[in-house]
């Protein structure tokens, strides 16, 4: 398969040019209308806040407006946000966007108060995101409208094929039929074995025949698309059937097998013009990386400023009711392995921080009264919150385990340490799934283990913001909480 992808990296400038350069015109008139209208939206959020100021559009709202708009630009670059957005969702769109807007107007903000040109304040800068989320809104939407319009007329259509058996092929296929919006017209499953999971799948998807007869329908024009879903143990079927094809003008696209791994953020890569598909990879480059931490540094301040009553009182009960240090600092794994120093109040007598560290059970003699109050309700991790302040920690991530446990699991249970992917957190999917607490046997570690690879994969701003609103009600008490 690795030979397959360097052979079509090798030959990718040699490609039809027809039907390069129609794709390209498809997405730069798509990208055309994204970024008028993106210039518009914030033009008219911020006219209207000037209108509600009752003040004359002068050269300091100008130079405000520009310099909004220069940093969303190059935000939108960085994350390649400009570009077809057909086979992504609407929500996924919209997601993007108002993280990048949000990213662009705090730091305007931040670049106007230094500089002190314009009174504003931090309300208006609120109002005038609030407004401009809304057009943003609006405006892709209409986009979206406007492209299902003209691909209902018949206009802008794709039709498509799958070939091979792999149930990923049947599923980006249903994906397709379940939305016409996107204009890629189903043709059918092509396989020199006919799939039996065809009939399974409640899918309108159906049997066009085998392999010879793909060729003969991509060299006839019937088709403009095909996709390769084929093992990678047919390497050599597949080399084959892209030979052919290089006799038609259709569009070849290569579904890697990957997912007989346990992948985390798989996407494709170029690396010196040789195309790469990474199997394990954190989510955390880029703009995801700066927006993780800006959550973080926003919410974590703002709760250390709301519980510091609190801090304080428990910090003076653990001195009082058990001789001892107030914070437990203990050695965990941080993000790629590394390192790091957990805070928590103490909760035990004794500190075990060495190669052995045995876990808390329900009614341990090791845990003081107090501690068993604080962590019957997780307010022994308050502390944590410094952690997270200090980048050493993230408010949602996967929960840090001693090192010995580490140690332990990483040989038991595959992908552990795939968890070290991101930066561990004060709470995660796994806790406010009820997998917290006592890890008794093997089968609860791994529950938790797949809880947190789950999120790794799936994470964004609005999960972690999901799972922070969860933690409320189901993520501090637990009867596994002991």
């Amino acid at each position: 398969m690795s030979s397959i992808m360097h052979e079509l990296g090798r030959k990718k400038k040699k490609m039809t040019v027809a039907n390069g350069q129609r794709n390209k015109s498809n997405a730069s008139i798509i990208s055309m209308m994204q970024r008028f209208s993106d210039i518009f939206v914030m033009f008219l959020g911020l006219y209207i806040l000037n209108h509600l100021h009752s003040q004359s559009f002068t050269s300091a709202w100008w130079l405000l407006l520009l310099t909004a708009l220069v940093l969303f630009q190059m935000i939108g670059g960085m994350t390649d946000f400009y570009r077809s957005w057909r086979g992504v969702s609407f929500a996924t769109e919209l997601q993007l966007i108002l993280q990048n807007w949000s990213l662009s107007i705090l730091i305007t903000a931040g670049l106007m108060s230094f500089i002190n040109v314009i009174d504003i304040d931090f309300r208006s800068f609120f109002i005038w995101w609030g407004l401009v989320a809304v057009g943003f809104i609006f405006c892709r939407a209409l986009i979206r409208y406007l492209a299902r319009m003209i691909r209902k007329l018949g206009y802008n259509t794709r039709n498509v094929a799958i070939v091979g058996n792999m149930p990923i092929g049947v599923s980006l296929a249903s994906s397709f039929i379940d939305a016409p919006w996107m204009g890629m017209h189903v043709v059918g499953l092509y396989s020199n074995d006919q799939p039996d999971h065809l009939y399974e799948a409640d899918t309108d998807l159906k049997y066009c025949g085998n392999v010879s007869q793909l060729v003969i329908d991509a060299r006839e024009g019937k088709l403009d698309k095909i996709y390769i879903a084929m093992a990678m143990s047919e390497e050599n079927a597949i080399r084959d059937l892209v030979a052919q094809l290089t006799d038609t003008t259709c569009s070849v696209m290569l579904i890697p097998d990957i997912f007989t791994f346990n992948v985390l953020q798989s996407r494709t890569e170029e690396v010196n013009g040789v195309p790469v598909v990474p199997l394990f990879e954190t989510p955390m480059h880029g703009m995801n990386m700066v927006m993780k931490r800006i959550e973080d540094i926003i919410i974590s301040t703002l709760i250390l400023l709301l519980i510091s009553p609190a801090l304080l009182t428990i910090a003076a009960l653990v001195k009082i009711t058990s001789p001892g240090p107030v914070i437990f600092r203990q050695v965990r794994y941080g993000m790629d392995g590394k390192p790091i120093m957990v805070w928590k109040f103490r909760s035990m007598k004794v500190m075990e921080n060495g190669a052995k560290v045995v876990q808390a059970t329900k009614g341990d003699v090791r845990v003081t009264p107090i501690g068993r109050i604080l962590r019957s309700t997780s307010l022994d991790e308050l502390p944590q919150f410094i952690n997270v302040l200090k980048g050493d920690m993230s408010i949602v991530g996967p929960r840090p385990h001693a090192v010995a446990h580490n140690e332990q699991y990483r040989a038991l249970i595959q992908g552990y340490m795939l968890r070290h992917k991101v930066k561990p957190g004060i709470t995660g999917w796994a806790q406010i799934n009820g997998w917290r607490g006592e890890t008794d046997t093997l089968e609860k570690m791994e529950k938790r283990v797949e809880f947190d690879l789950q999120y790794i994969r799936d994470w964004s701003v609005g999960l972690d913001l999901r799972i922070i609103f969860l933690t409320i009600f189901k993520g501090f008490v637990s009867k596994t909480a002991y």
